[in-house]
């Protein structure tokens, strides 16, 4: 995991943890890649997708309509009229009196030789997925500037939440460390005053130094610690009570 680099500090220093540089880059990809497939999906819906349609109408066309034309042609004897009406709208008129191919015709003009008819609700899709993309860019680029400016601080006999709640070290009861290892995130319960529960997060990804504060709540609290063990031992986690 990415931390900034915090110096060690007096049991009585506020610790001060600031969003890392990783979570910016981790949001601004996502960011970036909603944008860029909002973006192709939109150009699919808009350029993409009809242009293939017309691609296979005209195929439909050249099937159906110009080759029946041909044979029609070759059968009556008409073939030098029927030629030049093709020459003139730019149509393929065969080789040694064979029937035009749809394949030359294709590759002539850098079309698709199997070109998909899209249906008119599969090219509105295309609207659907890039509008909820272009949304998702719009909101992690709401919550990167969200961010901005939040921090955890610690302080002797309390910390400070993200979101500007205080809780004392003393009023913890609950520390589940089993996600810390691999992932950064350790949970504490308290009880307000009221007697409700509340739960607190340390994000290590997200706050650099955020190991600090949580190792000065494990040194001042008296409750269930829940963390993960070794597979030596033979159990994936373990609850351990912390006597002081």
């Amino acid at each position: 995991m990415e931390t900034a680099p915090i110096s060690p500090v007096s049991a009585s220093e506020p610790i001060v943890c600031r969003v890392t540089s990783w979570y910016y880059r981790r949001m601004g990809m996502l960011a970036g890649l909603f944008l860029i497939f909002g973006l192709v999906f939109l150009y699919d819906g808009v350029l993409g997708y009809p242009k293939v349609v017309a691609i296979a109408q005209e195929k439909e066309k050249f099937m159906k309509e110009f080759l029946p034309s041909f044979e029609a042609a070759k059968k009556d004897g008409r073939m030098e009229q029927w030629i030049a009406d093709a020459k003139a709208k730019g149509m393929p008129t065969g080789v040694d009196g064979d029937s035009p191919r749809w394949k030359s015709y294709a590759a002539k003009n850098g079309w698709e030789e199997e070109p998909k008819l899209y249906s008119q609700r599969e090219i509105a899709e295309q609207f659907y997925y890039a509008y909820g993309c272009l949304a998702g860019a719009l909101i992690v680029g709401f919550l990167i500037l969200l961010n901005r400016g939040k921090v955890l601080r610690g302080e002797a006999d309390h910390w400070v939440t993200p979101e500007g709640l205080q809780i004392r070290y003393a009023d913890v009861f609950r520390v589940d460390k089993r996600k810390w290892e691999h992932k950064g995130l350790a949970y504490a319960w308290c009880r307000t005053q009221k007697g409700a529960e509340k739960r607190a997060v340390f994000d290590d990804l997200k706050y650099g130094g955020a190991d600090q504060v949580l190792e000065r709540l494990l040194a001042r609290f008296s409750g269930e610690l829940i963390e993960k063990v070794s597979e030596s031992e033979g159990a994936e986690t373990a609850t351990a009570e912390v006597e002081k």
